[in-house]
């Protein structure tokens, strides 16, 4: 049975696809007391907050109407940002060869976060280039992955 962000992810898509956007990600979470559905958009050339408030204002009733989210919550439509996470399959071969970090659950010889080329993934593992060495990092060993950008 698909969780509550599947759901919302089966009725978001074909409206972002509507407004020429990009569903990235969708994320039910809950924070303190609060549950927050993200709704996570891209597209060429960027996100503007006019892409999120037509989207907000497309799926909100699309939402309310399936019912399936019993608790209250918060709709929030967003863009990925600069260092968006990579969290889904699809999220990565776009990337292949672009610098990443990679936060681990617990430390690796004392090191909990790894920045590289990444070079695979494949078969529940991430592979990346870390100073001329490559690495293998299986995925259940990893809390997030985002691309490097540096400030």
């Amino acid at each position: 049975m698909p969780n509550t962000a599947d759901r919302a992810r089966e009725i978001c898509r074909p409206e972002a696809e509507k407004l020429s956007l990009i569903l990235w990600d969708v994320r039910y979470i809950k924070e303190g007391a609060t549950y927050y559905l993200r709704v996570i958009i891209d597209k060429p050339g960027g996100v503007f907050i006019e892409d999120c408030e037509n989207l907000s204002r497309a799926i909100d009733p699309l939402l309310d109407e399936a019912g399936f989210i019993r608790e209250h919550y918060i709709l929030e439509v967003s863009s990925p940002g600069i260092g968006r996470e990579l969290s889904r399959p699809e999220h990565f071969p776009p990337f292949i060869g672009r610098e990443v970090t990679v936060k681990l659950i617990r430390p690796r010889l004392g090191v909990k976060q790894f920045t590289g080329s990444l070079t695979m993934v494949e078969s529940g593992t991430v592979t990346l280039e870390v100073d001329g060495e490559s690495r293998i990092f299986p995925q259940n060993e990893i809390s997030k992955i985002n691309l490097f950008e540096e400030i």
